[in-house]
């Protein structure tokens, strides 16, 4: 990701950080409402959003509207359209970024996605599996049905990453497709399917706990090293994670598992700096008001920030988590080959444009991965995705 290509966007060629000034503590200056879009009501992000939402409010006297959506398109969109300001998104974050699955269509493309923070907390994130099966390894999911959520390549994703843990494959089991990630979950209480993706500490996961199916959390243990090279070969942002809390777990009852930081709040690379600055800096000092607001919420403090991951920070963040004492020039530089990888994904999806691409979708798609896996080598940066 280090090595500079010739020619690249103006818009994002600005946004280096090294174009940063030392951070000065400005004031914390909010716009009088904004919209976040999160999860489904009641879910981890959902609820986190909340929290951070109602902090701005007593803070800063910002009136912040949470919009719930079911997927990653979904909650996307009003960003795009300016309509809201920043989203708690998962793992599609970075499929968005890389212009994969339902971003690799001709009305999305890569989204120059910047991180403000994220989460990573003493929950994992993984497939919860109704008790009432009798599964207990991942491995034996070979022919139950598992939920996909039409819409949501994170959530997709995953559920593939985890069930490569256990040499299956989405042909192996059977997918029930869901219109979103709560409607998932009221399936698996309703005995429409057998397993659906989430993090343990997610409202719909503790319903099914107290429901009469139950719920486990099929460990990956941590010292299969086969397992966990086919977990990343699939979600290549997902890490070992030791969950100490969520359904059916705690600090006595342990589950080796994965995890990758959620909620991930990020931003468009076009919000202005000193508005992301303000945002983070408020959920930086605002964090004793919320970190107690939800399950996972603790993990946002800023000395908890995953390091050096596969988004970028967004310059505003940055110099907030500067000032704060949270930033270091390893980061900047690895942050810096970030945005270079935007600015390669953006001329390459450019460059597509103009070759007069099939209008057929899946057609479209597979013409897109492969001028994408071009121009990702020609900069000698890592695919991330097998053609």
């Amino acid at each position: 990701m280090r090595r500079l290509i010739d020619s690249v966007p103006a818009a994002l060629a600005t946004l280096s950080l090294l174009a940063i000034a030392p951070a000065l503590a400005d004031e914390v200056k909010l716009p009088p409402s904004m919209a976040i879009t999160a999860y489904d009501t009641g879910t981890a992000g959902f609820n986190i959003t909340v929290g951070v939402g109602k902090m701005m409010k007593d803070k800063h006297g910002t009136d912040v509207r949470v919009l719930p959506a079911g997927n990653d398109v979904a909650r996307l969109a009003p960003l795009r359209a300016k309509r809201a300001s920043m989203s708690a998104m998962g793992s599609g974050s970075y499929f968005a970024q890389e212009g994969v699955f339902e971003f690799g269509v001709k009305e999305w493309g890569p989204q120059a996605l910047q991180l403000v923070l994220s989460s990573v907390d003493c929950n994992g994130a993984s497939l919860g599996v109704a008790r009432d099966t009798g599964v207990t390894e991942i491995k034996q999911l070979r022919g139950k049905r598992v939920g996909f959520v039409v819409g949501s390549p994170a959530l997709n994703q995953n559920s593939l990453a985890v069930l490569a843990f256990g040499d299956l494959k989405q042909s192996d089991v059977k997918v029930v497709e869901f219109s979103s990630y709560g409607a998932m979950w009221k399936g698996l209480v309703n005995n429409d399917v057998d397993a659906a993706f989430a993090t343990t500490i997610t409202g719909p996961a503790k319903e099914a706990e107290t429901s009469p199916r139950g719920i486990i959390w099929p460990p990956l243990p941590h010292n299969d090293k086969a397992g966990w090279e086919r977990v990343q070969k699939v979600g290549s942002f997902f890490f070992r994670h030791m969950a100490t809390c969520g359904a059916g777990i705690s600090k006595d009852k342990p589950i080796e598992l994965g995890n990758y930081p959620y909620p991930i709040f990020v931003v468009y690379a076009s919000l202005p700096t000193d508005e992301v600055y303000s945002i983070t800096k408020a959920m930086i000092t605002g964090y004793d008001a919320y970190k107690d607001s939800a399950p996972g919420a603790s993990g946002l403090a800023a000395d908890r920030q995953t390091k050096n991951w596969v988004i970028p920070v967004h310059p505003g963040a940055a110099k907030a988590l500067k000032e704060a004492g949270h930033w270091t020039a390893d980061q900047e530089t690895h942050n810096n080959g970030l945005l270079k990888r935007q600015q390669v994904l953006a001329a390459a999806w450019a460059d597509y444009g103009k070759t007069n691409p099939p209008s057929d979708d899946k057609a479209y798609l597979d013409g897109w991965m492969k001028a994408r896996a071009a121009a990702l080598a020609k900069a000698n940066m890592p695919n991330g995705f097998d053609q």
